[in-house]
């Protein structure tokens, strides 16, 4: 296996680019989704999810970053708008040509110094109203009869962080610091195996495996240990897919069916999120390598289930308060 691209997201939902090379740390690829917008109206960090106009913009920054570049050291970017006339972030203009764009107070907003979480704080009821069923069904495109998604794959923690927060305190990503994906898994999900425009799905790395096991290879490399380059991340859960990849984008035209498709061969995942256990520079061609854990005794079998249970028990008290 090896790194097919490096995507890198300046500005939260939307468009990025790629790099040949980036260094990947603790909070992830360096310089990625150090710009949001905030929706002043519901004060929240806007998403592609509930505002899908964004996605019609690309960003890229002026100068390359720098090495200190992060929470509150963010440098400008340029944001290129639909009909393609750029604006820079210094530009105090800005602010009002993005809520002309997607018709409603917001403002373009750098991410604040790590100890500052005011920017990711939900109050409860923003918590109630993101968990609630309606708004659910909407976020994943569901019909009023279709199952609600399955969180089981979540950890108490993830699920708690994403009831209190907007994004996770220090970063403005969804959930993890580095988000994988396979060709094979655009490749299979696609009706004619041509594969889907990997812009849909906002990968960080695209991994490109010779000789797959599986349609979604990366889905078994939940638990192990990845070695991308010089870099080494542990794969936490498998991407939970929202309605985000069906939506229109510059080159990328509205696809409704994947949905559908999703709900089909996957149970609506595609792509892992990982956290970083060792960073490092990584550059487009590097090797890949999976290190699966040993398998557990039966002792730690037995526990490890037990754990789970309980753990799941506590989640589902968790969504019942929230979905109610």
């Amino acid at each position: 296996m090896r790194v097919e691209q490096l995507w890198r997201f300046p500005v939260k939902s939307m468009g990025g680019d790629t790099v040949d090379q980036v260094r990947i740390d603790a909070r992830g690829m360096h310089a990625d989704r150090l710009w949001a917008v905030r929706d002043l109206e519901n004060d929240i960090t806007a998403s592609a999810r509930r505002i899908p106009a964004l996605l019609g913009c690309s960003a890229r920054y002026a100068e390359e970053p720098g090495p200190d570049a992060g929470p509150g050291n963010v440098p400008d970017v340029v944001i290129t708008f639909p009909g393609g006339d750029e604006m820079f972030s210094a530009d105090p203009r800005i602010h009002r040509r993005l809520a002309e764009l997607v018709d409603r107070d917001v403002r373009l907003t750098p991410l604040a110094p790590v100890d500052d979480t005011d920017l990711h704080r939900l109050s409860v009821r923003q918590s109630k109203a993101n968990f609630a069923q309606a708004e659910v069904r909407s976020d994943f495109g569901l019909g009023p009869s279709e199952a609600l998604p399955d969180t089981s794959v979540f950890t108490t923690r993830q699920i708690l962080t994403l009831a209190r927060f907007s994004t996770p305190p220090g970063t403005f990503v969804d959930l993890s610091a580095i988000h994988l994906m396979s060709v094979t898994s655009l490749e299979s999900l696609s009706p004619d195996g041509g594969g889907y425009d990997v812009r849909r799905f906002r990968p960080n790395v695209l991994v490109t495996v010779d000789e797959p096991a599986d349609d979604f290879p990366e889905g078994a490399w939940v638990g192990a240990t990845v070695e991308i380059g010089a870099a080494r991340v542990r794969v936490s859960v498998p991407t939970i897919r929202c309605v985000v990849p069906t939506r229109p984008q510059p080159g990328v035209d509205l696809d409704r069916a994947i949905t559908r498709r999703l709900a089909e061969r996957t149970n609506r995942f595609l792509g892992v999120y990982a956290d970083v256990t060792g960073a490092g520079v990584v550059r487009a061609g590097d090797p890949v390598k999976v290190h699966h854990a040993a398998p557990p005794g039966a002792v730690r079998s037995t526990a490890a289930a037990v754990s789970k249970t309980v753990l799941r028990q506590v989640q589902r008290v968790v969504e019942r308060t929230l979905l109610r």
